[in-house]
């Protein structure tokens, strides 16, 4: 079984690293005051996003195995687990890590923004890798953070690290909206391989024993997050992945209509547990029922 640390508060990974915290809800490190330091596999309590240079190991997640490379940032919420079990190895580290305990955010406007950021959901291999300009905005925020929590608690200094947490936030969302973009190809690519994934599955008729197809099955086949796959689909085509999926159906819906079957022989076919749900989803998608549709094409 593995060996894995429990980082409940933010100054659970402080003191494993050996730095000292001075607010009990937030902790910055640098790597570079505390290197060399020991692996370690934690389940994490608190949100955590971890900025490294260069990382000479290699981890594995997900359905592969990830290089850090010079300004990767990966982002853990409460409940995940990441990072590699201690094996007794030391090694040098540079770059930087924000850790914030919920509690923080309570009551404040982030509480709730935060919930929409859904990098904190996203595989490892779904890093985002910033530009040097993203890096320097990512680095100068750190080190504010860090410099206003050497100042004496007073009634505002929760405030002011809460307002940089969420100028952090809104800046990797920035980030990561420009990666989608500048991947055009390699999301060209996947988007053709959902495709391809619909049709295997009707092919293979796995409708039959396992209903429509979902987004979680599909990112599972594509070896990502779904929340990464979501994003990803919204913006290379503008429709989220449920869509693309319920558009593929009435496709397939209306394939089968036009060769004269049922309503119910149509909703069996695809997978549908009543014929009703074919003809709700059918009549939100396409603005008539699949008899309506069936009628109209036998007028033709």
């Amino acid at each position: 079984m593995s060996n894995i640390y429990k980082v409940k508060n933010t100054g659970d990974y402080s003191r494993y690293l050996g730095q000292t915290d001075r607010h009990p809800l937030v902790s910055v490190i640098d790597y570079t005051e505390v290197s060399p330091i020991r692996h370690s596999l934690n389940n994490y309590s608190v949100y955590g996003m971890f900025m490294h240079e260069h990382l000479p190991v290699e981890l594995t997640y997900g359905c592969g195995k990830y290089d850090y490379t010079s300004g990767t940032l990966i982002c853990v919420a409460p409940g995940q687990i990441g990072g590699k079990e201690d094996n007794g190895e030391r090694i040098d580290l540079d770059g930087w890590a924000l850790l914030f305990h919920p509690d923080l955010l309570r009551g404040t406007p982030i509480e709730k923004t935060i919930k929409e950021c859904t990098f904190f959901d996203y595989r490892i291999n779904e890093a985002l890798h910033m530009t040097d300009e993203e890096r320097d905005i990512f680095v100068s925020l750190m080190r504010q953070i860090k410099r206003e929590l050497t100042n004496s608690r007073d009634d505002f200094q929760d405030r002011i690290i809460v307002e940089y947490i969420g100028l952090l936030l809104n800046y990797c969302i920035r980030f990561y909206n420009r990666q989608f973009i500048t991947r055009k190809l390699e999301n060209s690519d996947i988007l053709m391989k959902f495709n391809s994934l619909l049709h295997d599955y009707f092919r293979d008729k796995k409708q039959l024993t396992m209903g429509l197809p979902t987004i979680q099955y599909c990112a599972d086949k594509l070896c990502m997050s779904s929340n990464y796959f979501g994003d990803l689909v919204k913006k290379a085509t503008g429709d989220s992945a449920g869509t693309h999926i319920r558009q593929y159906v009435i496709q397939q819906a209306k394939n089968e209509l036009a060769t004269g079957a049922s309503v119910a022989q149509v909703a069996y076919t695809l997978g549908f547990e009543y014929s009703e749900h074919l003809s709700r989803m059918f009549k939100k998608e396409t603005g008539m029922t699949p008899s309506e549709y069936h009628d109209m094409l036998r007028k033709k």
